[in-house]
């Protein structure tokens, strides 16, 4: 039996559609490559391998590039915070070493020196600093009253200054290669019946120190009598606690302030009995003593002192609630 006309006419289309269905599909899967080249890269690598990586791992892959790249700016940015702190570390130890370095040498002035109270320094006892016996307040002979320019109101009693004399000078009077450390325990009054260069050695504005007799021949000789010096302030080594000896009566506690090292020379001063709730602040009344108005008999007293220099130390509870006016306490703090 013959086939009907219209399966033999089919049977052409067919195969012609399927060829043109192949080459529809063949068009796609290279547009499709051309525009993902990653997933034709993929396809290919299925075809070699054989493998089912899925395309997010393919993804994954080009990723970690990207990781590394990010990874690497944050440690770059951290390395550079590092150094730049570093580096303000540095500058700041520097700018330190400096600034001491030109204090320190810019400090040196001139002045000059003479000496009083005997070869013996009895008579640089007391003064108009308050200390008493200058051996048992911390002090011993290397002292020096000051002028009027140094004194400053008693404000400088207890400061250090190192002295050299001035060979370049006097080279027949000064002792070379000798310097000596003093501390301020007394004023040196003008002369105005005097020229200021001519016995009116400490009459204002010169700067002037009339030194202990056996301080001032560690530096130079006796006969010299006067020499010109360089000086600068320093620190004083103290031996010891701060030492706090009270004077005065009911309502009026009149404190002497001995033996303090650091800068030595006092700005400010506090009290506090054991019955008082805050610091009360005390008053300058005339070189090392400070005053206070307030009523502390029968309480332990506590003490905080303040130098020129701005450091403080605090001696809590030094003297006992049994204290006497005219007793003499000795902390266990020190500058």
């Amino acid at each position: 039996m013959e086939e009907p006309l219209s399966n033999v006419i089919e049977s052409p289309r067919t195969e012609m559609e399927e060829r043109q269905q192949r080459t529809l599909e063949l068009a796609k899967q290279r547009s499709r490559k051309e525009s993902f080249p990653n997933l034709a890269f993929a396809d290919r690598t299925k075809k070699q391998r054989g493998s089912k990586q899925p395309i997010t791992a393919i993804i994954n892959t080009h990723r970690k590039p990207v990781i590394l790249i990010k990874q690497q700016l944050i440690q770059r940015e951290i390395d550079r915070e590092r150094m730049e702190k570093l580096m303000l570390s540095v500058l700041i130890v520097l700018y330190l070493f400096i600034t001491q370095l030109r204090a320190a040498s810019a400090l040196w002035q001139q002045a000059h020196a003479t000496f009083y109270g005997g070869s013996d320094a009895l008579g640089t006892m007391g003064g108009a600093c308050g200390y008493g016996n200058l051996y048992t307040d911390g002090y011993g002979i290397k002292t020096a009253a000051l002028s009027t320019a140094l004194f400053n109101d008693g404000k400088s009693c207890g400061g250090c200054y190192q002295i050299v004399c001035d060979a370049t000078k006097v080279p027949q009077w000064c002792l070379k290669g000798t310097s000596i450390t003093i501390t301020a325990t007394n004023f040196c009054p003008p002369n105005f019946a005097l020229p200021s260069d001519n016995g009116g050695w400490c009459n204002p504005p010169r700067p002037h120190f009339d030194m202990s007799q056996p301080a001032f021949e560690m530096i130079a000789k006796y006969k010299a009598g006067i020499v010109p010096i360089h000086y600068r302030k320093v620190g004083c080594k103290r031996s010891g606690g701060i030492r706090f000896t009270i004077n005065g009566k009911d309502y009026f506690e009149l404190v002497l302030i001995s033996n303090v090292g650091g800068a030595g020379d006092i700005s400010r001063v506090w009290i506090k009995g054991s019955k008082m709730r805050n610091w009360e602040s005390m008053s300058r009344n005339w070189g090392a003593n400070w005053q206070s108005l307030s009523y502390l008999n029968g309480q332990s007293l506590s003490f905080r002192v303040q130098l020129s220099s701005g450091k403080t130390r605090t001696a809590n509870n030094v003297v006992p609630s049994t204290w006497k006016f005219g007793q003499s306490f000795i902390s266990k703090v020190q500058f």
